[in-house]
């Protein structure tokens, strides 16, 4: 069997080795974001970049946490979870933005996820498409219990999750280009009361189900694609500041149940 490439001891893309992250790791996309979550930490310091990979560690509330980006889409994905497990995660809250599908999301709601549509691609490569991209039910809960303290507008349920931000989300491409597998590509996933697009959640999720770690998602909606309203970054800090409060939660449910390590 091949051997996992690494860089002395740390790990190929992300640059970190074991022990360099906390158990808790917030996964924006955008590696701008990075800062902008830990803007809220008490302490808080850049410990790896490279490529699209920026990972910052410090503390919460008294709780170490950790953030990385992913870059864009599920093949970055993929390779974030597998080298932040190496490093030492083992529960993962992406934070990032979406389009709603149902008229009554507004713009600057907030989205958690239970599950995902896996429309990603790396996906597929760790388990059959009938196995489920399901959110962590107790991440799913500090999640709602943070929304609900911060007292923020939110929507809880299934998102789905793309590789293509233009055709595989029915927007058409360059010149208009549309294939017919993506037409009606909306309407039948509103028709399933699927929430919103996104792009990086069905792999998150995937990985953490098969390698025994934790995982959920929270994301701004900064677009609405039944009213066709769009404002980037709109409800972002909203996000943060749920996504951080729910990795004091963990921590807490975590120390009552004995799971601290």
């Amino acid at each position: 069997m091949a051997q996992r490439p690494k860089v002395g001891d740390k790990a190929y893309h992300l640059l970190l080795a074991p022990g360099d992250v906390p158990r808790y790791i917030l996964l924006p996309g955008d590696p701008g974001r990075v800062p902008l979550i830990a803007k809220h930490w008490t302490e808080a310091r850049e410990v790896a970049r490279n490529r699209e990979f920026v990972t910052w560690v410090g503390s919460y509330k008294g709780v170490a946490v950790g953030a990385t980006s992913t870059g864009i889409g599920s093949g970055s994905t993929a390779i974030a979870v597998e080298e932040l497990l190496y490093a030492g995660a083992d529960t993962f809250i992406r934070v990032g933005t979406t389009g709603a599908l149902q008229r009554e999301i507004r713009l600057g709601d907030l989205i958690i996820g239970t599950a995902a549509v896996r429309f990603d691609g790396a996906s597929r490569w760790y388990a059959p498409p009938e196995y489920p991209a399901v959110a962590h039910w107790l991440v799913v809960k500090a999640l709602v219990e943070a929304a609900e303290s911060l007292g923020v507008r939110y929507h809880v349920g299934v998102v789905a999750s793309t590789d293509s931000f233009y055709v595989g989300q029915e927007r058409p491409g360059y010149g208009g280009f549309m294939p017919p597998w993506s037409r009606g590509l909306i309407d039948a996933l509103r028709s399933l009361r699927v929430l919103s697009f996104e792009m990086e959640s069905a792999t998150i999720f995937t990985l953490a189900s098969i390698y025994g770690a934790r995982a959920g998602g929270v994301y701004a909606t900064i677009a609405n694609r039944e009213t066709d309203e769009f404002k980037p970054e709109v409800g972002v800090e909203e996000a943060v500041k749920v996504a951080n409060e729910a990795v004091k939660i963990l921590a807490e449910y975590d120390r009552k149940s004995g799971a601290d390590p």
